[in-house]
């Protein structure tokens, strides 16, 4: 299970940034051998604000435990329906435990076939394009037989996990008075030269709201979260949105983090506790919808994907 990972205490802050910042494939900073020496001044510039968030919300990512979680769920549901062969593991990006030292467990165990799940559901080269890479890289070294699932934007589990959430928050919000509410989608952002060097991230977001609303009946805005640096980054910003939306005078605001399948600093601290705060000093309330963690439809998306990919494969004989 392919993830981006995230520091497990305040001290892993640092070099966490700097393994993020040296990825070529998120962004690229001066020529490539300059890179890793450009990535370690941000890190040591960025690291005392990013601890104090981290601080806030326990002193570490919950990012990595979710996942561990997710997948005791996901290996208890195959193996419920007969698949006693399949283990799942825990595989990040840039924190541990690193995909490599992952697949070399596995290959010293006597595993020969792995399929690399991304716990991104829509795809861009600067988050499943990178895991990915990084995942086939280790198994050809390994000579691991490989696979992987990269996209599930609008799989019917995956859009019935988000509905029920949604469904639930907004019942939470209008109460007994049926409260108005306005619902907005918030996703990482990404810069736009991606998206016009065909990435098909801002596509697949938009495939899985069509498919939400269809599901929910209510209609929300997109806008993005978690910009930085001097590039043009997708709009309309999560802050500039909600500070427009609360000047024409909505009082509750429904944010769904629909790129995030865990919790972790956006939900948590960006999300909770930066745009709540904004928004609670103007008059007016912010809702989160939970992220969807271990959500029972959401294991039976990624159980699903699983197996239809090793069916594909010919490796479920």
């Amino acid at each position: 299970m392919l993830n981006m990972g995230g520091p497990d205490s305040l001290d892993a802050v640092r070099p966490f940034l700097q393994n993020l910042f040296s990825d070529r494939e998120i962004i690229q900073l001066g020529p490539k051998f300059v890179q890793p020496f450009i990535a370690r001044f941000i890190a040591w510039r960025r690291a005392p604000k990013s601890a104090k968030a981290y601080e806030k919300i326990g002193g570490k990512s919950p990012l990595t435990e979710i996942t561990y979680n997710q997948a005791k769920a996901l290996e208890s549901s195959l193996r419920s329906s007969g698949f006693d062969n399949v283990i799942c593991k825990v595989g990040m990006r840039y924190w541990r435990p690193r995909t490599p030292h992952i697949l070399e467990e596995l290959a010293r165990f006597g595993v020969g076939r792995v399929v690399g799940l991304s716990l991104y559901p829509h795809y861009s080269r600067a988050t499943t394009g990178s895991s990915v890479a990084d995942f086939l890289e280790s198994c050809n070294a390994l000579g691991l037989e490989s696979a992987v699932v990269d996209a599930y934007p609008d799989h019917p589990d995956y859009i019935k996990a988000l509905s029920k959430l949604v469904a639930l928050k907004a019942a939470e919000i209008k109460g007994a008075n049926e409260v108005d509410f306005q619902l907005v989608y918030s996703a990482h952002s990404l810069p736009k030269k991606m998206i016009d060097e065909g990435d098909p991230y801002l596509d697949h977001l938009k495939k899985t709201i069509s498919a939400l609303e269809d599901e929910t009946g209510m209609r929300g805005t997109l806008c993005f979260q978690s910009r930085s640096g001097p590039v043009e980054w997708l709009r309309p910003a999560t802050d500039e949105l909600l500070r427009r939306l609360v000047s024409e005078g909505k009082q509750n605001i429904m944010v769904l983090p629909i790129s995030f399948v865990s919790d972790h600093i956006e939900t948590l601290y960006e999300i909770d506790m930066l745009y709540g705060s904004m928004v609670e000093a103007a008059g007016s309330r912010l809702f989160r919808v939970p992220a969807l963690n271990c959500h029972p439809d959401f294991i039976d998306c990624l159980k699903k994907l699983t197996l239809r990919k090793l069916e594909e494969k010919g490796w479920l004989k």
